[in-house]
Order: C-alpha cells, then structure tokens, then sequence
C-alpha cells in the first residue's frame, strides 16, 4: 500500500465505497483536485505479480469474484418462489474491482440511449424512461476516461457511433482470425464491421507495456498491466498525490448519519473483523449494482427506516440482467483463436431498437475467443457432441483450434419486480443480511436474444462455418456480471434514488455512482459509461465541495 494513513477519528474531504471502475476514478478525481480520500474496499489489494493463467482457479474456482461461501447470494425468478443459494451475480472483489478482470470491451453508449423512451414509446409492464441527461453531458468525460485509462480504438469506423471529440489515444488491436472471417461475412451482408475499442493497450502507454497478445484476458488479471483495469491506470494516480489511502480487506456494513440526515461516515470490518468507524464529511458510494443498494438498505436509521436515501422506495429496484446470446461455428481450418485479446471486431446495425420487429430490443455483435481449454472442454463443444471416450477427445482436438463465436449484446428492460433485497433469514460470515436477487426477463427481451441469435447464424453461413450451433433464450437467466439500474437516476425523487449527478436525493453529502444509476441497459457493455459517470459526478462533487456544499 502506498500513500497516507488517515487516522479513523479524523474525518476526510471524501470517503469512497469501492475501488472497482467507478472508485477507482473517483479516488483519482478527488485526491487530484486537493482533498483528502479514503477507499475503503472489500477485497485484498492484489498486483501483477499476484496474477497467473490458472484457469481452474479463475474460471471455477471464483478467483478475484465474490466468494458465495463467505458472503451468500439467494435467487428467485419472482416472489411466489423461494429463493435458493445461487453464484447469480459475479463482481470483482479486489482493489480494481471487475475492471481487473473484465473482457476490456469499451463502447460509448449511442446519444439515442438516454432518450429511447422519447424514440420508442412505452414498453408495457417495464419502467421504461429517458436519462435525465443526454450523451452531450458526458461526452468530455467518455474522452478523460479512454486518455486516463488508455483505450485502444479506432475514431470514426463505426458508422453509428455518436459525435466525439478527440481521437482513441491508442490505435486498435491487430485483428484476430474470427475478426477477418466476422469482417469479410459482415460486409458481403451489407454490414458495417469497425475494429473493436477496448480497454487494452495496442502501444505502450504512460509508463505501462503493451500487451504481448497471451490470450488470457477474460476472467484474468493482466501480468503486464496491459489491460486498463482502475488497479493499472487511475489508482496509482491516485496514490501517487499523497492524498488517497486504499483501505483492502475493509467490508462496509453500514453508512451513518447523524441527526439532520447528512452522511458522516461508515462503520466497516477490517481484515480481522474488528469494526471500525471512518469519518468523512462526504461520502461516494461505488460498490456496484447489487453491492451499492444493499449497503443502503442495511444502512436503515431512525431517519430512514426503510434504507438509507429510500424515500422512494426504489432502491433495490430495476435491475437490469447481463443480456446477451452466444452462437458458435466450426471451420475446416485451425483458427487459433486461444490467442490474443477476445474481440478484435464488432458490428452495431442492430443495435437500434426497430419498432418493426415488434418487440423492444436491439444489440451489437462480437466475434471472439469464448473457451479456454477446460471451458470449452465442458461447454464448448454442441449439444449432440459425444461427452466422453474416444469420439469425444477427437472432437474435442478438432474443434478447439477451429471453433470461434459470435456474442450479442442485447438489452434488459428495467422492471420494478426485478429487484436487489435482503434476505430475512440468510446471512454473510460477518453477521450482515444476504443479498436476495429477483430476476426474470421481459417477453421482449426473450424475442430480442432470439431474433439476434438468428442474426448471428446469418452471419456464420456467410461466412462459410461447417456447423454453427446456440441455445435458444428463455425466462431463466445465468449469471449476471453487468449489475445495472438499482439505484436510478433522475430529476424526480419519488421516481428516482439520485439526481443527474449521482446525488442521493435524501442524502445531501452522499453520492451513488456505479452501475446502479443506469436507467436503461443500453446493449450491455456498461464500463465505459460508468466511467464517465464517475468523472461527470466527481466533476461536481468537487465544485460543491469548494463552494461549501458538502461540508
């Protein structure tokens, strides 16, 4: 650990919850601009050196994901059912948070994302609504996040891609096999295939090395601090200012307020499980999407009986799911595909929602590296594949170096049913309630993964695949990893948990920034934006706070 050690009776300018893609830039943000900081983050702090390509121990074991053991996870599809123990959602649980691990995919949303409700109409039993900001408000804070980071891209490929200030800082990743093949079907199809962004470096990029292309992206930390994880890019800025103390190993288990409703702090557990209570005059909230609204609803007071910032009732409500559908093809040649980064080339034609369709929905399309050996060993492979024997090592031989896929990023509708609650009986090793999940898809967004499953096969005949091969989507959902819409934005507080600035409406000096704040899912790849909203409320926080807002 580097940097000071602030005393916990003292209260600093800012107290930050969460060092993942969100903390991670307000750290940065607010110990650049002269305040003092505290992260007080769950997990260990962890470093290149603690990284490896054991892929038991990420892929199966959890690795840096949050540990069910330890800290429980009940699911249901709705609330006739009883919950049941269940791994349904998946975040980082280190300094770095997700971005650690993350595939590195880093899309803009479109300008059209904040205002669908407006364009499409009304989706009948969803919250559907418009942001209460546009693509304009966050534009300059896209473009610090992909300078700060590091973001490799190319500017102006994707013809649907919304106006942009500056350049990628870093040009794309070589294309990948599945890329030329993805590229060369896309465009006899009359589709528009651009070089995929991502938060990876093409070039050495302030002081850190490019990547050396080993394959172990997804579900991996980076030996190399290739990928522009928080941990590799901003937290070091952060440190370097002498103002921000990364607190690993410190689980928070409620927020405090005092008698006129201001946040002063947080009650946490430190590495030996002793609490302790920080004093902030300011508090940030980036947890994540499931993580962020349940600390609210245990932080319950006198005050605020039903969760801290709850006058609405909402917190905990609209989550939105990780959509999306895979499709898999096998070619006649090796295509090698274990090497490299995952994506190297997309497509967005049907990202807009088409009313045409007759249902809410649209995607983008990657085309990737899915499986690494063991995966793909016991998931990889079609349905009607042999499972074992001879027949079975031989297909697996063949298709492993032949087999690439195609993944859709689809859309979730925000439904007040879908929730994030505590459960009444279940709870974590330090005595603090289990996270209960209610999550079952809206009708639209089933047609929507179907209609871009048929979409992806297109796309495998064109390209002249052997076989391709999905499973159709249905009500029942898997892990989620993108946890979005919990704690929603807007102008209006019985309809919302924060405001335009990721402001709690009830809480004047506590901030919400994460995947919580999102009111609609947009197609799935959710970093970037909750980076740039992390420097839009960081941007604000620190003009209220020199103005004596806060304090």
């Amino acid at each position: 650990m580097k940097g000071p050690q602030y005393r916990p009776a003292e209260a600093v300018d800012f107290l930050v919850i969460g060092a993942g893609a969100a903390g991670g830039v307000m750290a940065k943000e607010l110990s650049t601009a002269g305040f003092s900081v505290v992260v007080l983050e769950q997990g260990p702090y962890v470093h290149e050196k603690d990284f490896s390509h054991d892929e038991i121990k990420f892929l199966f074991e959890g690795g840096y994901t949050n540990n069910t053991k330890l800290q429980p996870v009940l699911f249901r599809r709705n609330e006739t059912e009883p919950a049941v123990p269940r791994k349904a959602i998946m975040y980082g649980r280190q300094v770095g948070g997700g971005s650690v691990h993350f595939t590195a995919n880093y899309w803009r949303f479109h300008e059209a994302d904040f205002h669908e409700r407006s364009l499409f109409g009304d989706v009948p039993g969803t919250a559907f609504a418009d942001w209460p900001i546009r693509y304009e408000d966050l534009e300059p804070f896209y473009t610090k996040a992909e300078y700060d980071l590091g973001i490799s891209g190319l500017a102006g490929a994707n013809p649907f891609e919304a106006p942009r200030s500056k350049p990628y800082p870093l040009p794309p990743m070589p294309v990948k096999s599945s890329g030329v093949l993805f590229e060369r079907a896309t465009k006899k199809l009359g589709l528009h295939p651009f070089p995929a962004p991502v938060a990876i470096l093409s070039r050495p990029y302030r002081g850190r090395s490019a990547c050396v292309h080993c394959g172990f992206c997804e579900a991996f930390g980076c030996e190399m601090a290739a990928k522009s994880s928080s941990l590799a890019s901003v937290i070091p800025m952060a440190e370097k200012t002498g103002r921000c103390e990364i607190r690993p190993n410190s689980y928070v288990r409620k927020i405090e307020v005092d008698a006129n409703g201001r946040a002063t702090g947080a009650i946490y557990f430190d590495a030996e499980r002793k609490e302790i209570f920080q004093r902030a005059r300011a508090v940030a909230v980036c947890a994540n999407g499931v993580e962020s609204p349940k600390l609210l609803l245990v932080s319950k007071s006198t005050l605020f009986p039903q969760g801290l910032a709850n006058s609405s009732g909402l917190v905990g409500k609209h989550l939105m799911w990780d959509n999306g559908i895979m499709a898999s093809g096998v070619f006649e040649h090796q295509l090698n595909e274990y090497k490299s980064i995952q994506v190297t080339r997309v497509i967005h034609d049907y990202y807009a929602a088409d009313a045409k369709r007759g249902f809410y929905g649209g995607g983008g399309i990657d085309a990737r590296f899915q499986y690494y050996p063991a995966s793909f060993a016991l998931g990889g492979l079609p349905d009607d594949a042999p499972k074992w024997g001879l027949e079975y090592k031989k297909m697996f031989g063949e298709y492993f170096t032949r087999t690439m896929t195609l993944l859709a990023h689809a859309t979730s509708l925000p439904m007040e049913k879908n929730s994030v609650s505590l459960d009444p009986e279940i709870k974590d090793a330090w005595g603090v309630p289990a996270v209960r999940i209610t999550f079952e898809n809206h009708a639209d967004d089933i047609a929507n993964l179907n209609w871009l499953a048929a979409r992806e096969h297109e796309i495998f005949e064109a390209m002249g695949a052997k076989k391709a091969w999905s499973t159709p989507a249905g009500a029942s959902v898997d892990t989620s990893v993108h946890l979005m819409g919990t704690c929603r934005m807007g102008n209006d507080p019985k309809k919302s948990v924060v405001n335009r600035y990721s402001r709690a409406h009830d809480v004047p000096n506590l901030f919400v920034v994460d995947g919580s704040n999102f009111v609609t899912s947009a197609r799935q790849q959710p970093t970037a934006t909750i980076q740039a909203l992390s420097y839009h409320a960081a941007d604000y926080m620190i003009r209220a706070a020199k103005n004596g807002e806060l304090s």
